[in-house]
């Protein structure tokens, strides 16, 4: 007599309108995904084909070997998951074309949280932009080519990213903003340890933020909440 299988269904993603999301996709069983240059800026146009399709923004990303951070900004909910289904699907069938086999590329689902705007938001970009430093690929975050760190100490726009907001509140000179992102990297190089514990499937804000988001129908069994330190 055979077993059942029976699969319990997915918990619901919670988004809502006008919501920032970061967003963690990962190679299957940690494996690589981007194995050389081509492949990252394959994945990078397709990016800039669902920003397009969507609608939606993107303040900061930074691409690691085996997986992804996003920081985007949609219009809709429901655009997160299109959108990701999108980004996701095109660049597994780039990868099975280019490297063989029929399994999976990506592990599972994406994972993301809200994040509130402004330095929230900043924080979480420049800690996702630390990654190239915490995996030991460089030892300076604007040394990386996969992140949209050059972006912000360089100061010149792309047309794939949108500058953050909470970045051009820094300061109406150029060069100013440019000097004191690049001291925001560096002091996140110290307090990296510390900012892992709010890269949990949820969201990350103030107290208020995050009663309003509960009150909305987030439901989560960890949350992380609290103002961040000043830099």
């Amino acid at each position: 007599m055979g077993t059942e299988v029976i699969k319990m269904p997915r918990k619901p993603r919670f988004t809502i309108d006008d919501g920032c999301y970061h967003v963690l996709s990962r190679g299957h069983n940690k494996r690589k995904i981007f194995h050389e240059d081509s492949d990252f800026f394959k994945y990078l146009k397709i990016l800039k084909a669902a920003k397009i399709a969507y609608s939606f923004k993107i303040y900061h990303f930074s691409l690691i070997p085996n997986h992804v951070h996003l920081i985007l900004n949609t219009k809709k909910g429901e655009d997160l998951t299109m959108a990701m289904r999108f980004i996701n699907q095109h660049y597994a069938q780039y990868y099975r074309s280019k490297y063989g086999g029929s399994g999976y590329v990506w592990q599972d689902r994406f994972k993301s949280f809200l994040i509130q705007s402004g330095i929230y938001m900043l924080r979480c970009g420049i800690y996702i932009e630390l990654n190239s430093v915490m995996a030991g690929l460089v030892n300076n975050p604007e040394d990386y080519r996969w992140s949209s760190s050059g972006i912000y100490i360089s100061g010149k726009k792309s047309d794939l990213v949108d500058f953050d907001p909470e970045y051009e509140a820094i300061s109406g000179n150029k060069d100013e903003r440019r000097r004191v992102y690049l001291k925001y990297l560096r002091d996140g190089l110290k307090e990296k340890r510390s900012l892992k514990r709010y890269f949990r499937e949820g969201a990350y804000g103030d107290a208020a933020f995050i009663k309003k988001l509960k009150k909305s129908g987030l439901r989560q069994s960890t949350w992380r909440k609290g103002r961040p330190k000043n830099d």
